[in-house]
């Protein structure tokens, strides 16, 4: 129970942290004909494609990408209406799976042949999407601290329709969080996500600027999506890489557990975990998760899969 509880925060850290820092600022909604997502593209080489999470900037790579650009071309994904960028409305009021869609297309579009995609947190569901619906299309998934089922966090057993009440709160909750309560907040859900306390700026300032809606929404859907039927269907190889802190207040192999048993069902999935680290395991542990990330890129390929030419 306790393992259950002190995983759960990290979940809760994530809603209150954006609908507290979100504020009461109304900010404007596009048409959803305008991009889902915007990509900034540096270096040369073999592909890769990085995610962000819930209410994050693409900056949350920096560190990484400052290395790994040397080796590699990079596509640093923005997701609209986290960070400042214009948010657009989605019919279902879903912000991941239409996401997915517009990454899916973009790899079509600039003609990308098998590209590694990492994603962390929200950024890590949207690439297993990317895996399980686009297989012929991806090369390799890194996955950060994201679980096919968030709400797995809350129980082992949790399903869909026993998390949706909850899933609803949440969303409710963030919709209609005051000002004042927002400031007396904010801190403390930063601290749980953010070890770093020299990182925990820059992640306050992008979820300060994120669209409220756009968060609530993204929240909602990271809630109650549940991925796991659909881990079977990824052809590429996936590594998850998780964090663990003392702090967190329960065995390491509690942790392993939780993530292991998520996985299971994927074909192709090895495991490491980062220590002494919270949610963002880039701020936390800069040197062993770039170590990690680039011995991940720089395996021997597999056969690329080219698309209609």
């Amino acid at each position: 129970m306790r393992t259950r509880t002190t995983l759960a925060a990290i979940v809760i850290a994530l809603s209150s942290r954006s609908a507290l820092l979100a504020q009461s600022v109304a900010r404007p909604i596009t048409s959803a004909a305008q991009e889902l997502i915007s990509v900034v593209v540096e270096g040369k080489g073999p592909d890769v494609i990085l995610i962000p999470g819930l209410a994050s900037s693409r900056e949350v790579w920096s560190g990484l990408a400052d290395k790994l650009k040397q080796t590699h071309r990079l596509h640093l994904v923005q997701i609209a209406g986290f960070a400042g960028t214009p948010a657009v409305a989605d019919p279902g009021n879903r912000v991941a799976a239409p996401s997915a869609e517009a990454i899916a297309a973009y790899i079509r579009r600039e003609r990308i042949k098998a590209p590694v995609i990492i994603g962390h947190s929200l950024g890590g569901e949207i690439a297993l999407m990317l895996g399980a619906r686009h297989p012929g299309e991806i090369g390799r998934l890194l996955i950060v601290d994201a679980l096919p089922f968030y709400s797995l966090l809350f129980s082992p057993t949790a399903t869909v329709a026993a998390v949706t009440p909850r899933a609803v709160a949440f969303r409710d909750a963030m919709m209609a969080a005051p000002t004042d309560r927002a400031n007396a907040m904010q801190s403390a859900a930063i601290d749980r996500l953010v070890k770093t306390e020299v990182a925990r700026p820059a992640v306050i300032a992008a979820g300060v600027r994120s669209d409220r809606k756009t968060v609530a929404d993204a929240t909602y859907e990271l809630m109650t999506t549940d991925l796991r039927s659909e881990l079977k269907r990824i052809t590429a190889p996936v590594e998850v890489i998780y964090a663990y802190d003392k702090l967190y207040g329960v065995p390491p192999a509690s942790i392993d557990t939780t993530f292991q048993n998520a996985y299971a069902s994927t074909p192709q999935v090895r495991f490491k975990r980062i220590d002494d680290s919270f949610h963002f395991v880039m701020l936390d542990q800069p040197d062993t998760f770039e170590r990690a990330v680039i011995k991940f890129v720089e395996q021997r390929p597999p056969v690329a899969r080219r698309l209609n030419e």
